[in-house]
């Protein structure tokens, strides 16, 4: 069998044994899932690039000190929670503003700007994404799962059906289900969900 056609749970197993080249292959099959993931929450190319470097500082120091890491099958999700937790951290570090005293040269007046448009939109997205969740949560497991795959992980209907262990019919009619029940919900419930 082809390295490359091997599952991520030998290809970690193989890494942890002192193979470099499988972490490579791990890399490069979930990169642009863990890239794009990464973009989506902070929109920014070179801080996408440092977390995006950090993340795999840390995989490979947790797989290299064989620490916290639990093979489940369910590499991509460990590393995803990696990043978000990295993600997190930034932001969190990045609201511990300095203190700068007016001077000459700088007034903090200048740097102000009102934000509350820009807060109102996010508080918005914030709790429709968490509507949108909860309603998510009372799907049948395996269209939530569909759902989660697929708009959180940002899978492929392949990858999902891979991964899932079924047919691409069977994700696809699957999706179809759950996007019909979503409506059902919203429109039941009269939900707002806007674009």
């Amino acid at each position: 069998m082809a390295k490359s056609q091997l599952s991520d749970a030998i290809l970690v197993n193989n890494y942890i044994a002192g193979d470099e080249n499988s972490l490579a292959l791990l890399i490069d099959r979930h990169q642009s899932r863990i890239y794009g993931y990464i973009f989506s929450k902070v929109s920014d190319r070179d801080l996408t690039e440092d977390i995006f470097q950090e993340t795999f500082f840390k995989v490979i120091h947790t797989l290299k000190t064989k620490k916290y890491y639990n093979e489940e099958g369910k590499f991509l999700s460990w590393v995803l929670r990696i990043a978000s937790n990295l993600i997190v951290d930034k932001f969190r570090n990045d609201k511990k503003m300095p203190l700068k005293r007016d001077t000459e040269e700088f007034s903090i007046f200048s740097n102000i700007k009102d934000n509350s448009l820009d807060i109102e939109k996010k508080l918005i997205k914030s709790q429709v994404d968490i509507d949108l969740k909860m309603i998510i949560q009372k799907l049948p497991h395996d269209q939530k799962e569909v759902i989660m795959m697929r708009y959180y992980s940002d899978m492929s209907f392949k990858e999902i059906a891979d991964f899932t262990g079924v047919s691409v019919n069977t994700t696809l009619g699957r999706m179809r289900y759950a996007i019909t029940n979503l409506r059902k919900v919203i429109e039941k419930n009269k939900i707002y969900l806007p674009s």
